[in-house]
Parts: structure tokens; sequence; C-alpha cells
């Protein structure tokens, strides 16, 4: 039966040192031969990742967990926080001296500037400081928000707007999303589209906001260098990244 392979950029396609590893990649192209469907689920927008939808010749993605979806090319599904909701968060962070960035599918942008936490965040997907509009979002679609806050400082925004979602991906950062809003409902769309259940769909992660599409397919795999939250509910763990696990778990279950 055909089937369509979703996997995560960050720690699943890349490795520690922010690079596609050839064995990930040969592994990838076999997949493709023999008959298997590619997909990338992401965190990141789609102007982040366009050097890897060439290099590995995708054009079905999921991007900003799963609020910017496009299958062969075409936008099938796009979602996003509304303005008034958005309004509050942030003078809610704007008196707690907290900043967001505005990301929409061509660009990010920052509430302020000259912020660390920021900085330091961004530095880790090798992406610069953005430029600054705090108005952004008023003028333009925003598909992802970010927030730079502290673990410790999380549960005040969580019982502050209770109608989203608060994802954490760094020590200084969480996405915001809309409430239901995740890689998994990405997944869906895309599975409708083409006409197969979750069933015939089989994903790769390792971080947090992975969690929902490891559960929601018919095979979750989580990388071994992943989060234990994210193992927890996956039915087969990898090896590290950085030790070929991708092409390795590939090859253990048969799909190359």
């Amino acid at each position: 039966m055909k089937k369509i392979l979703f996997f995560d950029v960050d720690g699943t396609l890349y490795n520690s040192e922010k690079t596609l590893p050839a064995s990930a990649k040969e592994a990838l192209f076999e997949a493709r031969r023999n008959g298997y469907e590619l997909a990338i689920a992401t965190g990141r927008g789609p102007f982040m990742i366009q050097s890897l939808l060439e290099e590995l010749e995708i054009d079905t993605y999921i991007t900003f967990n799963g609020q910017y979806v496009v299958y062969k090319g075409e936008v099938v599904y796009t979602n996003g926080i509304e303005k008034d909701d958005l309004a509050k968060i942030i003078a809610f962070a704007e008196a707690r001296k907290e900043l967001l960035v505005f990301l929409d599918d061509k660009r990010m942008i920052a509430s302020g500037e000259n912020n660390a936490w920021v900085a330091e965040s961004l530095n880790t997907l090798n992406y610069p400081y953005p430029e600054i509009d705090s108005t952004y979002y008023m003028q333009n679609s925003v598909y992802q928000t970010l927030i730079f806050m502290e673990e410790k400082d999380e549960h005040l925004y969580r019982e502050a707007f209770p109608n989203v979602e608060f994802v954490r991906w760094h020590r200084y950062s969480c996405d915001i999303l809309p409430k239901g809003g995740s890689k998994a409902l990405g997944i869906e769309k895309i599975l409708d589209k083409i006409g197969l259940t979750l069933n015939d769909a089989v994903a790769f992660g390792d971080g947090l906001n992975d969690i929902e599409m490891l559960q929601a397919v018919g095979t979750g795999v989580a990388m071994g260098n992943g989060h234990e939250s994210v193992k927890a509910v996956a039915t087969h763990i990898a090896e590290h990244v950085d030790e070929d696990g991708l092409a390795k778990i590939m090859r253990q279950l048969n799909i190359i």
C-alpha cells in the first residue's frame, strides 16, 4: 500500500551541527524509489527550509507546526491566532518586558530589538536577529508567533491565555499556536487531500512539538536524541541523529 513519510527537521533530518547527514539524504531518496511519498513537518517557516526542500526535491510540507500546509506546491491549509487575541498576548508580554517574533510564509519580524533571548534562540536555527516592527501582525497574515520567556514563567501565559497553545522549543522560547493546532492537524489535511489514512503515515521527530503527530500516525518514530516525553509516545525509537539514526531506523522498518 502507498505510504507517506513525515520528517521533522531540527534534530531529525538535521543533526546537532544543523546539517543533513549523507546517510539520511540517501535513505530518503531510496524511500522515494521504493514508492513512499516524502513530506516535511516542522515548526520552521517555509522560507527557513527552502534549501532543504530543494536538496531533497520535496514539495509537500507542514510548517509552523501545522499552521501553513502545502501539498505538491499548493497551499491547502492555513491557520493563525486571531489578531485580537494576539494583541492581548503582546500587551501582556510588553508589560513583562518580553518580546515576540511574528512569522508569515516569507519572513520573521521581531517586536523589539537587542534582546539576548531572541538572539540566542534564533541562533540555534542559524537565523539572524529579525527586522523590527511591533505592529507587523496588524497589517499582515501571521501564521506563527514566538514568545521569549523562561520556562518558570510559562504558566503565567497559560493561565492568562487558555485559548492558545504554548509549545516550548528552546529554554527561552515557545511557539504560540491556536488551540488544537499541531503537526498532527497538518498531517490530517494532507492525508485528506490524497485519500490516505493516519495508518498509512509514518512520522519521525524528536521535540515536544512532535508529540501529537507521533501519537496520531500509524508508526511514530522518536529519535534517540529526542525529549523523553516524545520517546514515551513513540512506537519506535531510533538511534541518535548524529549516529545515522534516521537511516538505520528506516532500514529496520523495511522502508529502505
